[in-house]
């Protein structure tokens, strides 16, 4: 007979979410895998959890991006000018051994480079990551040979990476691990996952916000500290905890993610920045000087324009635009009939920054692709943006292999091109518009219809409002506060409605 401390704890621990009865997409998928689990399914009493599950899958998947780069990796890298936009297979790894020096043994960010970029022009973490790998990578055979060498131990290492990542987010909502397979099964992630060294800064984001689930602010912070100084965009999440922890009145716990973020990303960047001063500051004053480039809609208007807007003016325009957003985000957050989730508002912020960018590279799509898992959880309106992602990673590679084919002209072009960057912005506008109405009808948000509050919001998760606006100004305050699967300011009927 189970004894009372077991049955208490068995009364209120809450079930998981079943993603083959709440998505129709879902349904329909399982039927590859025998169809939708069954009523008299022995849950958690085998060895294959959803973690490793996810996990295995998101290292499989990885794996076939490698093998999607198999054309470059034989020959395409280093054979003539359009072979590798040909084969959709370019990366930026390989290039970079010996362009920044670490085929010469040099020092990144104390030792200068020839050619034009005098330095490194990575953030410190970033170039850390990149010289272990050069350590890795034996010095011996032709420079093809090391260059090869170079890009598979990057991918083992970013390999590790995307486990982290997927095994982050599997854990991050407790009650709906199987969300991770969003980010293990995603086109996208696989195809994108070893252009650049993105992977790292987005594992420990993903990492962070693990952390900021269970209630441990510090460790948020320290952990979004470190990412911050492998890539900037993660420093955006502070911006989205400042505005909910204002209408939560969480500051305390506000300021312990604040510091951990600054300490850590001091005591990274600190050392490089006192003693090679020139070399630290050289990612800084690329993005500054950098022009408008590939991906971004900036470059449509200056590729339709006889007078393009000069640099100094887009980044102007740009940071206007990026204010702008801010302001929205703001006042959605403040205003909203319920406190928006953590992960919606990190997706927002982090997209609205993507999207006024005057680049938008494709690997970008793997900052946002943790985030979508936990901002918006359903498969029909994730497949539609991944779609629009793979449209873009084969329009890029396409336009490039136009423009470098010489009278050939083998490719995509221009016009083509524009019509590629229109394709994947708008798939990442229409995320944010489904993820905005989300937080305006809270009843249509597919994680609270199951009953939760907000399960990547720490000490967020069900606490009362303390500053709001608008109509959200009256009474009841309190954000979450409810039992069972009913939506506390959902329409009668709501949780028969299609999503």
């Amino acid at each position: 007979m189970p004894s009372a401390e077991t049955t208490q704890s068995s009364v209120h621990e809450p079930d998981p979410v079943r993603p083959t009865k709440d998505d129709e997409v879902a349904r329909s998928g399982s039927e590859l895998i025998g169809g939708p689990i069954g009523r008299r399914a022995l849950l958690g009493t085998s060895w294959w959890t959803p973690v490793r599950v996810i996990a295995l899958v998101a290292i499989g998947m990885f794996a076939l991006g490698m093998v999607q780069k198999a054309p470059c990796y034989n020959g395409a890298w280093f054979v003539g000018a359009s072979s590798q936009y040909t084969h959709a297979c370019y990366s930026d790894i390989p290039h970079l051994y010996q362009g920044r020096g670490f085929a010469d043994g040099l020092v990144p960010y104390f030792d200068k480079l020839s050619g034009d970029m005098e330095y490194l022009e990575y953030p410190v973490l970033t170039g850390v990551f990149m010289e272990v790998a050069s350590w890795l990578t034996p010095g011996s055979g032709s420079i093809q040979d090391q260059e090869q060498w170079y890009w598979m131990v990057n991918a083992g290492m970013l390999m590790a990476c995307a486990a982290v990542i997927a095994v982050c987010v599997t854990r991050t909502h407790a009650r709906r691990p199987w969300d991770g397979l969003l980010v293990a099964l995603a086109p996208a992630f696989a195809l994108t996952a070893t252009i650049n060294w993105d992977l790292l800064a987005v594992a420990l984001t993903a990492a962070a916000m693990l952390m900021w689930s269970r209630g441990r602010p510090l460790a948020f912070g320290v952990l979004l500290g470190l990412a911050t100084a492998a890539k900037l965009y993660p420093a955006l999440l502070l911006g989205a905890l400042f505005v909910l922890c204002w209408r939560a009145g969480k500051w305390r716990d506000f300021g312990k993610a604040l510091g951990g973020t600054a300490v850590a990303w001091v005591i990274v960047n600190g050392p490089v920045m006192l003693l090679a001063f020139d070399g630290w500051s050289k990612f800084y004053t690329f993005s500054q000087k950098r022009g408008v480039d590939f991906g971004s809609f900036w470059l449509i208007l200056a590729q339709n324009s006889d007078d393009p807007l000069s640099t100094d003016t887009v980044n102007t325009l740009a940071t206007l635009l990026m204010l702008l957003c801010c302001a929205g985000v703001a006042a959605l957050t403040l205003t909203a009939p319920r406190r928006p989730r953590f992960a919606q508002l990190a997706f927002l912020i982090v997209a609205a920054f993507i999207l006024t960018n005057k680049v938008y590279s494709p690997q970008y799509v793997l900052w946002l692709i943790p985030l979508a898992a936990l901002a918006r959880p359903k498969w029909r309106d994730f497949l539609i943006w991944q779609a629009c992602e793979v449209a873009y990673f084969l329009g890029i590679w396409m336009y490039l292999a136009y423009t470098t084919s010489g009278d050939a002209h083998k490719g995509l072009p221009t016009d083509g091109y524009h019509w590629a960057i229109g394709v994947h912005l708008l798939g990442t506008l229409y995320l944010c518009a489904v993820i905005v109405r989300d937080i305006l009808m809270p009843e249509r948000d597919v994680v609270r219809r199951t009953g939760d509050d907000d399960p990547s919001g720490g000490v967020l998760d069900g606490a009362e409002d303390v500053f709001v606006l608008g109509a959200a100004a009256h009474p009841p305050k309190h954000a979450a506060h409810f039992d069972g699967p009913q939506v506390e300011w959902g329409s009668p009927g709501a949780g028969d409605r299609s999503l």
